[in-house]
């Protein structure tokens, strides 16, 4: 009795084990568009989703979901696991897929043949969905600012989706205003776009290859019966790679700072407020530098040499990049005062700054300058001392009297003329200490701080909140993102966030958004939505490692709602 039970109880795992399949939804695939691949398992079985090490070095492991099916037929009662697992290729030609342990069971290797994309017109007007990148210029020197363009084309409609930012090692990339939406012709078919721009900057020399970047969405058939229900389809598209020419700096460049702009200005302004300059009163100068094509971080600070007669106090500087059309445009600010500490002259002397002209391709030369001042005594100061010296001296050729006159009349001038002075430059220093402090209570333009973590997130989510109150999606998303990021730096794109939060009424918020930005969907009331389930911060799922975390984020093809 005992071994019968023990063989009806192991029945089961020998069936389960004996029904264990893999299959992928399409054997054939274009580099850079995602392919499913389904485990199936028949019986009351609970799984975890396999081992997939051993795909690493042909596809990218995005994410997977599971799904429990059960069917009665005639009485009969019948149940099958299914574990989808999302891949992206990584290289075109026949990728192999090993037999992996699951359920129980093993399954059988299963092979995908990928081919590279197509990017012709033709090709691409058959499709509903695909992506356009170029790069221009296509050579540039090291450290010049490229314009890196991605076109997003789709002529389906779209309930979701999320595009990939570029990540190359040694290319920096920075997103250039907002996305920019309109409608276009290729290979006959009318399609709406979506186009990002960004500034890529190469951080070293040689030939640079930029990936190709994916979207992942859904789409829906309107027309069909499944779209009263939301049902989409999954989606996908990838841009070709890009390829890029770095070549080094100049060699009459020289030893100084490589600077490679479109334009570049330096200059030094201010000068005497009254036209007159006086010991211990502050001049008060500002120097500015302004390149188009570089970042202020590319910029070398702002600073005067020591000056003879004159002490410097710099203040603190303002720098920042902003985004004009396509270019970047840093900026670095440095205010000076300047107190001039004894009469007569001191001189500022000429500030040059040698950069490279990217418009005509030569090395030139900015120039603030000299700039030389005439300091008077203190304002209503006597005169000066060596007037007042052969005076002094005359005075005993002068008088008949004794010499006792003679050394009062010679000494008190001196000790008044002493006690003056210590007490204009009491006054002097008193007067520059208000100057600074009504300088810096002035402050119209902001000071670039690093901020802390803290401080970065309540500001972006301050912003956000306040853009929700609008009506542009992607400025929406936009900062949304931006607010996740700064508690959750790996994040990448709305997907990513959406499935790292725990909230349903999050994450159908964002759904809704996607939705509105990708497929034109009017939700009037979406900005206030967003700002009520997103006003007390994310809803963050549990950190991976913790019991109830699972190993890989949920992605298509299943569609668990009720």
């Amino acid at each position: 009795m005992l071994l019968l039970c023990s063989l009806s109880c192991l029945w089961p795992l020998a069936a389960l084990a004996a029904d264990v399949q893999a299959t992928l939804d399409r054997s054939r695939v274009e580099l850079g568009e995602t392919v499913t691949l389904n485990l199936r398992a028949d019986g009351d079985a609970m799984a975890n989703t396999p081992d997939l090490s051993a795909l690493s070095r042909d596809f990218a492991v995005l994410g997977s979901s599971s799904n429990t099916s059960i069917s009665i037929v005639n009485g009969r009662r019948t149940a099958q696991l299914t574990v989808g697992v999302a891949l992206r290729p990584l290289h075109a030609g026949t990728l192999h897929i090993p037999a992996l342990s699951f359920a129980g069971g093993t399954t059988a290797p299963v092979n995908l043949e990928v081919v590279p994309p197509d990017a012709g017109a033709e090709t691409a007007g058959r499709k509903d969905v695909f992506l356009e990148a170029t790069i221009d210029p296509a050579s540039a020197y090291v450290g010049q600012q490229m314009v890196y363009t991605v076109r997003l084309f789709f002529a389906t409609d779209l309930t979701s989706g999320a595009l990939e930012d570029p990540q190359v090692t040694g290319i920096d990339f920075r997103r250039l205003g907002n996305e920019i939406n309109y409608q276009a012709e290729r290979g006959g078919r009318r399609y709406n776009v979506i186009e990002r721009r960004y500034a890529a900057t190469p951080q070293r020399e040689g030939h640079l290859r930029i990936p190709s970047v994916a979207f992942q969405g859904e789409s829906v058939n309107m027309a069909g019966s499944d779209a009263f229900f939301g049902n989409g389809t999954p989606i996908s598209a990838a841009s070709p790679t890009v390829d890029i020419d770095v070549r080094p700096a100049p060699a009459q460049v020289g030893q100084g700072a490589w600077l490679p702009a479109r334009e570049l200005s330096l200059t030094l302004d201010g000068g005497p407020a009254h036209g007159d300059l006086h010991v211990g009163e502050p001049l008060n100068l500002v120097m500015n530098l302004q390149a188009t094509g570089l970042p202020y971080e590319a910029l070398p600070s702002l600073s005067l040499p020591s000056l003879d007669g004159a002490t410097v106090y710099p203040d603190k500087p303002v720098n920042g990049t902003r985004v004009d059309g396509q270019w970047l445009v840093g900026r670095r600010q440095q205010s000076f005062a300047v107190v001039p500490n004894r009469a007569g002259t001191f001189t500022i002397p000429e500030t040059t700054l040698t950069w490279w002209n990217l418009a005509e391709n030569h090395a030139e030369t900015a120039r603030v300058p000299a700039r030389t001042f005439t300091v008077l005594p203190t304002a209503g100061g006597p005169a000066p001392s060596s007037s007042s010296a052969p005076q002094a001296a005359a005075a005993p050729l002068a008088s008949t009297a004794t010499q006792e006159p003679v050394v009062a009349v010679a000494g008190t001038p001196w000790r008044v003329l002493a006690l003056i002075s210590l007490g204009l430059w009491v006054l002097s220093v008193l007067a520059w200490l208000a100057w600074r402090w009504r300088e810096r209570q002035r402050g119209s333009t902001p000071v670039t701080r690093t901020e802390p973590a803290g401080a970065s997130a309540a500001r972006l989510r301050a912003a956000f909140l306040l853009e929700a109150r609008g009506n542009d999606a992607a400025k929406q998303a936009s900062a949304l993102l931006s607010w996740a990021k700064a508690e959750r730096p790996a994040l990448q794109n709305l997907g990513e966030l959406a499935r790292a939060l725990s909230a349903s009424p999050q994450r159908e918020a964002i759904d809704a958004l996607q939705r509105k930005q990708y497929a034109g969907a009017e939700d009037a009331a979406l900005g206030d939505r967003l700002a009520t389930v997103f006003k007390d911060g994310f809803a963050w799922q549990p950190a991976p490692g913790s019991s109830d975390a699972s190993p890989l984020p949920p992605l298509y093809p299943f569609n668990l709602r009720r």
